[in-house]
This record gives structure tokens, sequence and C-alpha cells, in this order.
């Protein structure tokens, strides 16, 4: 029975819900869409669909719009076409071919409830609204920064920043950030002012302002603000640029110290005294010296000016001493102050002595020793006059000295620990000898009448002088320790056989050593080299009439078989000539003769042959 019951409420369910089908089938209804958003400036579409039971048609379609609760008529559609249009719509309304009304250039005062209302024959009339939202998405929000410095010390909330963003429809809100991080608002710390203004032409201006107490670490925060605005049902938001503002705040830590490291500082550096601190804006600074224990010399007026820097130029010894830097914060007009020890260093008092001090003589030996003040350990280092390094430390023993090897000996101390910190000393070693004869021209082979050169070359000291034993024209040369003398002589017979000598002498003892002189006789060296061929010649000659002799008298065999015919004269090889050509006719006439001992003339001895033939 409880089954049957369920069957016929099931059946009585679905006859009621078939009835009201029915019957909503038979009634004319429109539908449209709750919202309808658009562009500033773009075209609106709105949308009224509605169906005539039966297939039955409309007879037009009324628009109207919702001002302050009554119905301001649009337009009358009537067969597809648009009639009678409002004023503030002409040309802007278009039909599309499902009834929908297009409005174009839509601004901010269409931004209104619109309503469709359908006239039927048959079914009456039936209407339904939707909202028309216009929108204009903001333009990107300008910052600004506080121009003026911010202190930490400001009793008030000092200003940080003015965002602005312009022409949006609806307003946005705006919203500050600090280092990425929101900002909101709290009593005495943070503020926030926002205005809102609608411009005639419908759109908004929203510009908000941010108050805050700063802190020494503000000094690198980077603000921002952020529009926030509805799109499409959606939440949109766009940023601003990070800006900077400047902070005020005391000194908290001060520091002194020298440029380049005081360890390094010698005579004649530039010196910085650089005093810094990291308060904002910068303290003045202010530089002095001790002289005496209580006593402090103003240096300010060798500072540059509001940097903290001291400027010491080719400082000295005397300028090593106790330095300080005060500093005075203008904001809160506190004083500080940091002392440093600037230390010179130096090498003074260099000094050479020579053991023995007197004049060395040539063979001896001496002694150098060096020594020198500085606060700093000290390197030796000697050189002779070609800063070819001789030695090391501050003892230089020379030995076997000779005029060569005397000149200026020069001691380098240097500081080892202090980059190119050095002195120099000098100290000349003399040494004294009898002269010495270097070099000389000797043998010199001459002619007699001929002019020639004589050379004396030597070394002393004292600087010795140069004499000849024979009279010319001399002239003395110096170089390198050296005395040159040449002599211009010419020679004559006495000069030949005799021969000149060179004399050296200082106030020690002399020297002298003569020059030979050798006769060249040219014809008689050439004479020599002509007897030289004449004999060869002949031994020559001699040779071929021993050969003869022997043919003659048949000691030498003569056949056809690996023999060799001397005798026949068509043959060229039984010729054996000996050729011997002169240029110094009138010199060899008298020494060339035949084979027989007859006399040629000079002509007939240009040529010579000897016939060895029979």
């Amino acid at each position: 029975m409880a089954g049957g019951l369920r069957a016929a409420g099931l059946a009585l369910g679905w006859g009621c819900c078939l009835l009201i089908c029915c019957a909503a089938a038979s009634q004319l209804e429109v539908s449209m869409p709750a919202v309808v958003e658009v562009e500033n400036g773009g075209t609106a579409r709105l949308e009224c669909d509605f169906h005539v039971p039966g297939n039955g048609s409309y007879s037009r379609i009324d628009w109207f719009y919702i001002n302050r609760n009554s119905r301001v008529e649009v337009c009358q559609v009537m067969g597809g076409r648009i009639l009678e249009e409002s004023a503030d719509y002409a040309g802007r309304l278009s039909l599309g071919e499902d009834r929908a009304l297009s409005i174009s250039r839509v601004t901010m005062q269409d931004a209104k409830t619109f309503i469709c209302h359908v006239v039927t024959d048959s079914h009456g009339t039936a209407e339904n609204h939707t909202e028309l939202h216009v929108y204009k998405v903001p333009e990107v929000p300008e910052i600004v920064a506080s121009s003026a410095g911010i202190s930490v010390q400001s009793s008030s909330i000092p200003e940080i920043a003015q965002c602005v963003s312009r022409n949006s429809f609806p307003p946005p809100n705006i919203t500050w950030h600090k280092n990425g991080e929101q900002l909101q608002p709290e009593d005495k710390m943070v503020k926030v002012m926002a205005t809102r203004t609608r411009e005639s032409s419908g759109l908004y201006t929203v510009s908000s302002t941010l108050f805050a107490h700063v802190t020494r670490e503000d000094r690198s925060s980077r603000y921002h603000c952020t529009l926030h605005y509805w799109l499409q049902g959606q939440r949109r938001t766009l940023e601003s640029r990070r800006v900077n503002i400047t902070v005020f705040y005391p000194a908290e830590h001060m520091n002194l110290h020298v440029k380049p490291s005081p360890a390094l500082v010698k005579e004649g550096d530039d010196v910085q005294l650089v005093c810094e601190a990291d308060g904002n804006p910068a303290p003045v600074f202010s530089f002095y010296k001790r002289e005496l224990e209580d006593n402090w010399q103003d240096l300010s007026s060798l500072s540059e000016a509001n940097t903290g820097v001291l400027n010491l130029h080719h400082v000295t010894k005397n300028s090593s001493g106790l330095y300080k830097c005060q500093t005075l914060d203008l904001d809160d007009m506190t004083q500080m102050e940091r002392d440093v020890e600037l230390v010179v260093n130096y090498i003074e008092g260099v000094r050479v002595e020579m053991d023995p001090s007197s004049p060395i003589q040539e063979g001896g030996s001496v002694r150098l020793s060096c020594s020198a003040h500085s606060p700093v350990a000290l390197a030796y280092q000697w050189e002779n006059e070609k800063n070819v390094n001789v030695g090391e430390g501050n003892e230089l023993v020379l030995k076997n000295l000779t005029f060569e090897t005397s000149g200026n000996f020069s001691c380098k101390v240097t500081a080892p620990s202090v980059q190119g910190l050095e002195q120099t000393q000098q100290v000349a070693v003399a040494v004294h000898g009898k002269p010495r004869i270097v070099a000389i021209s000797s043998p010199l082979y001459v002619r007699q009448d001929e002019v020639v050169n004589l050379t004396c070359k030597a070394i002393g000291v004292p600087w010795p002088s140069v004499q000849w034993n024979v009279k010319g024209m001399a002239h003395e040369s110096v170089e390198n320790q050296h005395v040159t003398s040449n002599l211009t002589v010419r020679v004559s017979r006495d000069l030949l056989q005799a021969g000149a000598t060179c004399k050296v002498s200082n106030t020690l003892g002399f020297i002298e050593e003569r020059i030979q002189l050798l006769d060249q006789k040219t014809p008689e060296s050439k004479g020599v080299i002509i007897v030289a061929i004449i004999i060869c010649i002949l031994v020559v000659a001699l040779l071929g009439s021993v050969i003869y002799f022997l043919h003659k008298k048949g000691k030498i065999p003569c056949g056809r078989s690996g023999k060799q015919d001397i005798t026949k004269p068509e043959a060229r090889k039984d010729k054996i000539v000996v050729e011997v050509k002169s240029d110094k006719l009138s010199e060899e006439a008298g020494l060339l003769q035949g084979a027989n001992g007859e006399k040629r003339s000079a002509a007939d001895q240009s040529e010579k042959y000897i016939d060895l033939r029979n």
C-alpha cells in the first residue's frame, strides 16, 4: 500500500511540473545579461532575447534607461528598424540580426540601467533590464619623492612621497609599499591621505600621500605605490617606479686613517689624512697636529672643504707626530674626534770613510766603510762609476789597486721595508804611481823623407807629461785616465837610423821607450819576387833538357803501345811552354834573359816562351 501511495505522489508531481512548463511556454518572456562592461570610447552591445509563443511575432520593441527612478526613452524598434532615436544617442545606435542594440562611442554618461520592453499583438508585453558599466583603465601611477631631506630626529610625521593616477573609471584604490612590503596605517608612525577628483570628462584622478617616520636604515629603502582596480570581474594592479628618499641622521662611527699606509710613508711623499664619519649630511671636519703636550696646531686650512681630507705635500721627518680630526654635526651640534700617529721614514747622516785616507800607491789596498741613521733597518750596496754592483754590506775592501780600478765608488743605503727609500754617498779612491806606457807605435816601417805619425800612450797619477827626443808637431789627447801623444815628423836619415824616444814622467818617476824605425824599400822587395820566378823558370828548363837528353840516349823507350811522341810537330802534347808576364818592364829588363844569356829589349821581355822541343 505504501508503494502505491509513493507511485501516486510521483505521478502527481510530474503532472504539476508539466502544467507549469506548459503555462510558461504559453507566456512571453524577455532575457538580458545582468551586467555589460565596455571600455570608454568602445561599443556596448545590449542583448534582448525573447520568444513569442506559437511562433508569433512582436509588434515593436521599446528601449529605455532609468534616470532618477524614471524611464527615459532611447529608441523604438519596428520591423527590424530603429525609429524615434533619442537626441542623446542620435547616430550612435545600430541593430543586430539577433535584435541586439549596439551603442557606439560610449562615454561615462552611458553607464546606466537599460530596459528592453517587448510588445506583441496576442501575448501582451514583457521586459527585462541590464546594467551597463563603462570603465577606463587607469594610467600608470606617478610617484614623486619628497625633495627635502628627512631627519630621523623629526618630531612630526614627515611626508615621504605622493602618488597620482589620472583618467580612470571607476576610481581605483592606492596602497603603499616599502622594500616590497605593504605599509599599513599605524598611529604616530605611518599615515596615508587620499583624495579623489572627478573631471569634466567623467573620469577620476586619485592621489595618495604617504607620511612616515624614518630610521638610519631607510637611507637605502625604496618606496612605490600600487593601483588596484576591477576589470571584467577580475582584480588588476599597476605599480609605480621605485624611489629613494634622503635621510638625515647623526654620525655614530668615525675613522681617521693615512693614505698610503702609515708604515710605508717616506720623506718626500705626498700624504693624505682621511677623516670619515657615517652621518648624513657629512659633518664639518677640523684637523689638528700636536706640537707640545697640550698645544695643538690647527691645520684645517690645508684640508679640502667639507671632504674630510688633509693633504700633506713632500713630508719630512718633522712631519711625524700625532694628528687628530674633529667632527661637528650641524643637526644636533654633537662632536666626535679620532687621532692617528704619522711616522715618516727617513735615511740621514750617510757617511763614507776610507782607510787609509791618503792617496794609495798602485798595487795597494783600501777599506771603505759606510754608515747612516734611520728608524728602520738598512741595507748597504756598493757600486763603481759604471753603476756595477761591486759589494754588499757596510764595508768594502779593494785590493791590488791600479790606475784603471781607481775612481768614484758609491754607497747606496736602502730601507728594504719601505719601497723607494734610499740615499747615496760617493767617495773618490785615488791611486798614485809612476807612469806606465801602455801602447807605442814600434816598430814602424817608413821611407826616408816620408811624413809619419809617432804615437805614445801612457797612464799615471799624478797626471804625467810626455816628451819626445825629436822635433815635430805634437798633439795630446786624454781619455779614460790615459794620455796619448801623437808626434808628426819627417823621416830623415838620422831619424831612420837612431829612432825616436818617448819619455813619460810625473812626480813619482818616469819611463821611456824607443820607437824603432825600419826602412821600407819597395823596388827591392819586388825584385826578390822576380828572382824567385826566374829560378822557377830555370828549374823547368833544366828538367826539360834532362828529359831530352835521356830520350836521345835511348834511356826513355818510345813505341806505339802506351808511348808518347814528344817530337812529332803536329801533336800539341809534345810542346811544354812556360809563360812569364810582367807589368814592370823597365825594372825587370835587366833581370830577364834568354836561356843562352842574350839580353833582350824591354818590349821583347813582356812575354817569354821556352820551347822544350828539339
